[in-house]
């Protein structure tokens, strides 16, 4: 199954980046170079540790197009990117973008206030070489996600303001991807343990791949 992850690389906390037939970030945060080399990013919601304007300027150029949630698009237009290269998203919704399907899936608490639905925050489903890649955003298992088929899902267990390890993996065992990657650990909340106590407790049909 390694073959599912190539070119995929986990950044730090939840910023991940794809590299293929364009290089994709997902909440880029904490980057170290300035690579410039973004042809899309993803944005799942405008806390400061998923929607940083530092680090978004130092992965786009000039041509890169930005997909963010509705209260995003005013702090995009300041960082420069005109009016084409902003792609404001709601749940539920697909797109097709650089020739690339995605579609979004509502991000939401249930137990807490931190990500309240009202926002309209999202995660996103990528098709990518034929496949699908959920990534959840900072979530609760809730009834909009419960629903999604994929086949690779990156999925938070800090806990506070996402599932913990326990929450998550009763999510994941639910959904049934054939890989799962553990996120939005390490930074701010969470430690590489959450990520090894998740593990424990998925059903062994399902690959965990622990990537930082």
């Amino acid at each position: 199954e390694v073959i599912m992850l190539e070119g995929f690389e986990l950044l730090g906390h939840s910023s991940i980046k794809i590299t293929g037939d364009r290089v994709i970030y997902i909440d880029p945060y904490n980057i170290n170079d300035e690579p410039k080399d973004a042809d899309l990013i993803f944005i799942t919601h405008t806390h400061y540790d998923h929607f940083s304007p530092e680090d978004i300027q130092k992965v786009r150029n000039q041509n890169t197009i930005i997909i963010v949630t509705e209260d995003g698009y005013t702090e995009c237009l300041k960082m420069g990117f005109k009016e084409h290269q902003i792609n404001r998203v709601v749940p539920n919704k697909r797109y097709q973008l650089h020739g690339m399907n995605f579609e979004k899936v509502p991000a939401y608490n249930v137990k807490s206030q931190y990500h309240p639905k009202s926002s309209n925050w999202v995660g996103y489903i990528l098709e990518i070489r034929s496949a699908a890649y959920y990534i959840s955003g900072d979530t609760d298992m809730n009834e909009d996600n419960v629903l999604v088929e994929c086949d690779v899902a990156f999925v938070p267990v800090g806990g506070i303001y996402t599932m913990d390890a326990v929450e998550a993996a009763k999510f994941v065992n639910e959904i049934q991807p054939r890989i799962v990657v553990p996120i939005h650990y390490g930074a701010i909340v969470g430690t590489k343990k959450d990520a090894e106590r998740f593990e424990g407790l998925l059903r062994n049909t399902i690959e965990c791949r622990i990537m930082m």
